[in-house]
């Protein structure tokens, strides 16, 4: 996949999935700006120059517009354009809702949501300036797709970022800027603290084997790396004409998740009552309610 002549923005590519998404971005030829809050967007710029790419550090926290506007200003001035825009920044502060203060709402949703719309903007202007296309690559999740406990703010967020992708789609298509939300999985310091998880994604690091067949395949969960391809694959010019979609990557699993839609229909002539609604609901559009949250996983 040659990425050549292409550039891109990261955000939160310090480390973790954005640090693999930067790599994989820049080993196909891509240049890359590299972003994140701290020191650690220039140890990963330094590793992508090392390795014979091209890429420079942008230090800031995502949220502000003036913050989009550096990225993508930075990206012209140093390789001359923009083509590809990654919104991964995110913050965790998970509260059950009885817990959850303003601010830990407040935080993450600035982070992932708000950061996703000012820098997704920013982007937007300057590749309608260039007249020639574009990629958006929103991330989401699927506590965003299902719902999780403990994760009201960052579910509503990744929630909003996926409906935030289908309706760019539309929005962009006239541009031929492309739009889509990917749902990564991979072993990162969020999935070790679920306790199937930890032993396994630890005992890997220890010793330097692969995750299990079970783990990669029945639970979608690999390396940040495994990830990293479809992101190179979205920003590739194989993925013309793929827009307005949420897709899941993880270890040896690719998929398209489903969007909202009307599962059940019912109808009552003159309208519905709440008695009416009652009396037909368990044996009518209720009869298989939707499940809800992410499944535990089975294990091996």
């Amino acid at each position: 996949m040659d990425l050549s002549g292409k550039v891109a923005v990261v955000t939160g590519s310090g480390r973790g999935l954005g640090r693999a998404y930067a790599e994989a971005l820049a080993a196909a030829g891509a240049a890359v700006v590299v972003n994140d809050v701290d020191e650690a967007a220039a140890e990963t710029a330094d590793a992508i120059r090392k390795a014979g790419g091209r890429a420079v550090p942008v230090v800031a926290p995502v949220g502000d517009a003036e913050v989009a506007g550096r990225l993508v200003g930075t990206a012209v001035e140093e390789f001359g354009r923009l083509d590809t825009m990654v919104t991964n920044a995110g913050i965790l502060r998970d509260r059950v809702l009885w817990k959850m203060s303003d601010d830990d709402f407040d935080d993450v949703v600035r982070v992932h949501l708000r950061g996703t719309f000012t820098c997704a903007r920013a982007a937007a202007v300057r590749m309608r300036e260039q007249g020639e296309g574009g990629r958006l690559i929103l991330v989401s999740s699927p506590a965003g797709q299902r719902g999780n406990f403990g994760q009201t703010n960052y579910a509503a967020a990744k929630a909003g970022i996926a409906a935030m992708a289908r309706t760019w789609a539309m929005e962009l298509a006239k541009a031929e800027i492309l739009v889509n939300a990917i749902v990564p999985v991979a072993a990162t310091e969020m999935t070790r603290t679920i306790p199937a998880f930890a032993p396994v994604i630890e005992e890997a690091e220890r010793t330097g084997k692969p995750f299990p067949p079970w783990l990669r395949r029945d639970e979608g969960l690999g390396t940040a790396e495994d990830a990293a391809s479809l992101v190179v694959f979205l920003a590739s010019d194989e993925a013309k004409g793929v827009t307005g979609q949420a897709i899941g990557i993880g270890g040896d699993r690719l998929a398209l998740w489903a969007h909202p839609r009307e599962k059940a229909v019912d109808f009552a002539d003159g309208g519905w009552t709440a008695e009416r609604i009652a009396a037909s609901w368990h044996a009518g559009i209720g009869a298989e309610p939707e499940s809800f949250g992410i499944p535990a996983p089975k294990g091996p």
